[in-house]
Order: structure tokens, then C-alpha cells, then sequence
């Protein structure tokens, strides 16, 4: 499953967030959005879960939760719109 994690503290690293999903099961990647002209982030990012029923239950944890001062929103994540390039 893959899953969206917005509206996160932006000096969020890529381990910090695995470790928010690691307690609900096996996490196969995480990755922090970054904008690619300052290298900062972008405050959101991206959890890969091998196991559904695990991403569904992070989801469930995590959504709304404090994190930073931040409530996170958390959700599965959409497959990516073609768009138009610039």
C-alpha cells in the first residue's frame, strides 16, 4: 500500500517518518518530498507498506496525529495524474 503523509514538519527526515509507521508493521520505503531548486521539503511525503491491513491500520493511527506541532493527514495515496509538462 502506498501512502500519502501531508502537512509534515518540514525538518522531517526520511527515517523519521519510516519510524512513525514502523510500530503498525513492515515498511518498505519512505520518502520526503523535496523541492528541487531549494532541496527543501516540500512537507509531505510518501510510506510504502508491503502489508494492506497494516497501511490501513497506520492510516487509521496516524491521521490527525501532532507531529511537530503539525496535524498530519494521512491517507492512501492517488496514483499520479498525467500532466502536462511545462
Amino acid at each position: 500500500m502506498n501512502i500519502y503523509i501531508g502537512n509534515l514538519p518540514y525538518r522531517t527526515s526520511d527515517e523519521e517518518l519510516a519510524d512513525m509507521f514502523r510500530p503498525h508493521g513492515e515498511v518498505s520505503s519512505a520518502k520526503i518530498i523535496m523541492d528541487r531548486m531549494s532541496g527543501r521539503s516540500k512537507g509531505f511525503g510518501f510510506v510504502e507498506m508491503p502489508d494492506d491491513a497494516a497501511g490501513q491500520a497506520a492510516i487509521e493511527a496516524l491521521d490527525g496525529q501532532e507531529v511537530g506541532g503539525r496535524a498530519l493527514k494521512v491517507n492512501e495515496a492517488r496514483p499520479r495524474e498525467d500532466r502536462p509538462r511545462r
